[in-house]
């Protein structure tokens, strides 16, 4: 095993001993507890080890190509057999219902566990007894941190596996290990099972995850230190004997790392998964690693005036929880996927509809009863044997058509009414689409799993099912902005990649502190409450452009960083890079640009980008430039599958964007050497054929070479690729040459123009403010859309001096007061320059408004030595502090404080 990282660094270290033994299907059962700011209960592990210590990530990230045939979902749509599968053992029902609260065994008290989770270091002399003393048997490594872990137990799977019979004989795959010993066989035959077949898979983990402890669980040892949950079993050695099944009670804290406990916008308690750069592991223990993936399924408990939104196939009833004033929550996926990927909102959220938003009054008081829930025959938080056999249980309750009152009014939650399909009447979009060209059968390159890129259905569904959630209070700006462009993005990202990824969509507008634009995971994106504001719509533009844009990133996300992955985490740009590349492609595919407005809004989005990396690579540490920081060791693990993700836990590459725009810019300069259409095209097959899959840079960059060997011929090799992009800090020197022709693109200078009369009013007596009698200046202003006036506006910031009537003046020219968050950043920075007092209001607006943006705004207010505008610095974080991202407040605090 190797040593405890050290955790004062700002790397980030994964633990789990992904190459000895993986997870390979999760079961949560988990209770909000929003009194004490918790989420307490346990989650099962279903796991499986691996044929050796040499195990190969490529074995864990799915079979190589043509291992498997992949079969579509919709196979197993039969009933089930109901022999034996509802016979749940009576001790499961005393010690380990679904409540997961009746009893000390769940229900996971601070300090309540035993001795060994009370190190906390790997310094502690516990820590060094527990390390000292193994006696040779096998430790299972968990990444684990922030979580009060009060018991850890075998499951005995017996009763469960009387019902072997049920299960088809399926060959082991590849990498697993055969069994004498029949219930690790039965769990082994379980994973197994083919993806035909995955409801009644669902039914068995489900069954197993309710089974009683094993009568010997008083010889199963564990121990957490600051980064990992460690567990072993007296006298075994190997991981070939090492417990199948293994519950884990415990609760998280309030503070943990993982999870966001705030305010949302309606001043109402909620909580969410934060996201990196800890992921989930202070939300349960888990292998965090990309290679360990996993399928799962959750029931969360949450008071009934909340909805809980998760990554999930299928939209779900809540159902009642006994006589309890809580519902239960079923979600569940079957595409493996990295731990990491969960995610969890609980809260007061509302659906945005077509209809008029309700107030918060009426919101409020029509939250207050929601008993209008599916029923369940069983007992409290227990599956009867009626339930198992509708498909999952209480999981799926066949949602379709089933009333669900959330929030304004009664809503479904059936595919035909409570989401959204194209709510747009532009068709242009199908009358030139060329997707659903994968061939009937053809064969996928990832491990078997009901994947939709083979589905007839899928291939021709151009906008899946959506929904939209918020607070009451920004219902009409979520109904303006996303609702009404959704469909369109959803569209023209299936116009420009294929097959979507996910069966649905949910779309969250998270409290005021969340720490970005925006963040996908699978079925769910956030979205910033920062991208809603429409702004003053300018000339050719077809919608909110800041909104847009990011939805199209955030939908992006789906194909790059979801269904295909990174193999080592720290090349993001295989995830950030080509969201935003492809985000402005999907965005003007929305739009319905003609080929030269398109091209002139590319140049003009690379010109801003340049400036924005070229500003962060002049203020940034060299070592957080580098795209590929491992090198040629890119990828590798030690012996046990451990590793660390460099500089992760540094705050200052929270807020940099070096992987999004020096990415982007990697596959801008790659599309120039092929043309622009066909490496577009390429991308998309490059998704047929890696979908399901994690990857390395090199995977991309050696299948574009091969598909277009002209490239290397002159002289543009994986090695020079490598050298001038991926490998080294700083601006590589195509970049310094397209600056010059960006430049001078024709939608620039427009901007230059423009610029050129506010400079001349600012040097006017007029602009200076110096007549006694004030009159409007008379200038012929050009309509700018919201590209060019950030462009206008950082341009004006390079000018030492502008007159507060000049500020005055571009402020009441360009509504600057009701633009998109970016215009007004610009704008904010301006007053800040120039010390604009007037408008000092709009610099405070936007701190507390936008606070993912605003971070380094402070340190503006702070560096002008201004009495005033320090003042102003310490006011406003004052107002946030208590909902400002953990992140984001220490570098704010350091700057300010």
């Amino acid at each position: 095993m190797e040593p405890d990282q050290d955790p004062d660094t700002d790397d980030l270290p994964l633990r789990a001993n992904t190459n000895h033994i993986l997870v390979r299907h999760y079961v949560l059962d988990l209770t909000v507890h929003f009194d004490r700011k918790v989420i307490g209960g346990n989650v099962v592990l279903f796991l499986e080890p691996c044929s050796g210590s040499g195990t190969t990530a490529e074995d864990h990230a799915g079979a190589k190509e043509g291992a498997f045939q992949c079969r579509p979902r919709d196979v197993d749509e039969q009933e089930v057999s109901t022999k034996g599968l509802g016979e749940t053992p009576t001790g499961a029902k005393k010690s380990f219902s679904a409540r997961g609260r009746d009893t000390p065994e769940v229900r996971a008290l601070p300090g309540s566990g035993s001795a060994h989770t009370a190190a906390e270091s790997g310094s502690s002399p516990l820590s060094h007894s527990w390390e000292t003393n193994s006696g040779g048997e096998f430790t299972l490594l968990l990444d684990c941190c922030d979580l009060d872990v009060s018991k850890v137990e075998e499951v005995d799977v017996t009763s469960v596996s009387a019902t072997a019979s049920l299960l088809p004989h399926v060959a082991p795959r590849r990498s697993a290990v055969p069994s004498a010993n029949p219930k690790a066989a039965f769990i082994q035959n379980l994973i197994s099972v083919p993806s035909s077949r995955w409801r009644r898979q669902h039914q068995l983990f489900s069954l197993c995850s309710r089974a009683i402890g094993a009568r010997d669980g008083g010889s199963l040892h564990f121990h957490r230190d600051r980064w990992s949950l460690q567990v072993r079993k007296k006298g075994v050695v190997s991981p070939l004997d090492f417990p199948r099944v293994l519950r884990i009670c415990y609760e998280t804290r309030p503070t943990g790392g993982s999870v966001r406990w705030t305010r949302d916008q309606d001043n109402r308690v909620c909580v969410y998964t934060a996201g990196s750069p800890i992921n989930n592991r202070a939300l349960f223990p888990c292998q965090e690693p990309p290679v360990a993936m996993s399928t799962w399924q959750a029931a969360v408990r949450a008071p009934r005036e909340c909805v809980v939104l998760m990554s999930g196939e299928e939209t779900t009833v809540p159902v009642e929880d006994g006589g309890t004033r809580s519902l239960i929550w079923h979600y569940y996926v079957t595409m493996p996927m990295p731990a990491s990927t969960f995610t969890l909102a609980v809260g007061n959220w509302h659906q945005v509809t077509a209809e008029s938003p309700p107030t918060l009054e009426q919101g409020l008081r029509d939250q207050a009863d929601c008993s209008n829930v599916a029923k369940l025959g069983a007992g409290p938080g227990e599956l009867g044997e009626a339930d198992l056999m509708s498909g999952l249980g209480s999981s799926i309750s066949v949602v379709k058509g089933s009333p669900f009152k959330t929030g304004s009014r009664d809503q479904t939650t059936s595919s035909d009414s409570a989401f959204s399909y194209s709510s747009f009447g532009d068709e242009r979009l199908s009358l030139t689409d060329q997707s659903g060209t994968v061939d009937d059968g053809m064969p996928c390159s990832h491990g078997d799993y009901p994947c939709r890129f083979t589905e007839r259905a899928a291939r021709t569904q151009r906008v899946i099912p959506h929904r939209v959630f918020g607070p009451v209070c920004l219902l009409q700006k979520a109904q303006m902005a996303v609702l009404d462009l959704l469909p369109r993005c959803l569209a023209a990202a299936y116009h420009v990649l294929g097959v979507h990824p996910f069966p649905r969509l949910d779309v969250l507008i998270v409290p005021a502190g969340f720490c970005s634009l925006g963040m996908a995971s699978p079925h769910i994106i956030f979205l910033s409450q920062s991208v809603l504001c429409a702004g003053t719509i300018g000339p050719g533009e077809e919608g909110p452009s800041l909104c847009g844009s990011r939805i199209c990133h955030e939908i992006a996300h789906s194909w790059f960083g979801l269904v295909i992955g990174a193999r080592d985490w720290t090349e993001e740009w295989i995830s950030e890079g080509f969201a935003t590349y492809l985000e402005d492609i999907i965005w003007a595919q929305a739009k319905q640009l003609s080929s030269q407005r398109t091209a002139d809004e590319f140049d003009l989005k690379a010109l801003l980008r340049w400036r924005r990396l070229s500003d962060e690579l002049q203020n940034s540490e060299e070592q957080l430039q580098i795209l590929r920081p491992h090198l040629e060791h890119t990828g590798q693990v030690g012996e046990s599958g451990s590793s660390t993700i460099k500089h992760a836990l540094n705050p200052d590459k929270t807020f940099m964007q070096v992987h999004y725009l020096k990415g982007y810019f990697l596959l801008r300069f790659l599309a120039s050497q092929v043309g622009e259409k066909s490496f577009v095209n390429f991308i998309r097959v490059f998704v047929e054929k890696y979908h399901g899959q994690l990857i390395l840079s090199q995977e991309f960059l050696q299948m574009l070479l091969v598909t277009f060997p002209n490239m290397e011929r002159k002289g543009l090799t994986l090695g020079a690729i490598y050298a001038d992009w991926l490998d080294r800090p700083g601006i590589p020197k195509w970049l310094y040459e397209r600056n010059a022709v960006w430049s001078e693109a024709r939608l620039v200078e427009e901007v230059k123009a423009e610029v050129g009369k506010w400079i001349l009013l600012s040097q006017s007596p007029q602009g200076k403010g110096r007549k006694r009698k004030r009159t409007e200046p008379v200038v012929n202003y050009k309509e700018v859309t919201s590209e060019q006036l950030v462009m206008l506006l950082e341009l004006l910031l390079e000018e030492e001096e502008l007159s507060a009537a000049t500020l005055e003046a571009l402020q009441r020219t360009y509504a600057l007061q009701n633009q998109d968050a970016e215009v007004k950043h610009r704008w904010c920075e301006l007053v800040v320059k120039h010390a604009y007092t007037r408008a000092y209001g709009d610099v405070e607006h936007f701190l507390v408004h936008n606070q993912a943006m605003g971070v380094y705004l402070y340190g503006e207010l702070m560096v002008q030595e201004d009495p005033e505008q320090q003042a102003l610095a310490r006011r406003c974080l004052s107002l946030v502090q208590e909902e400002i991202d953990h992140s984001a407040r220490k570098v704010v605090e350091e700057m300010v404080l």
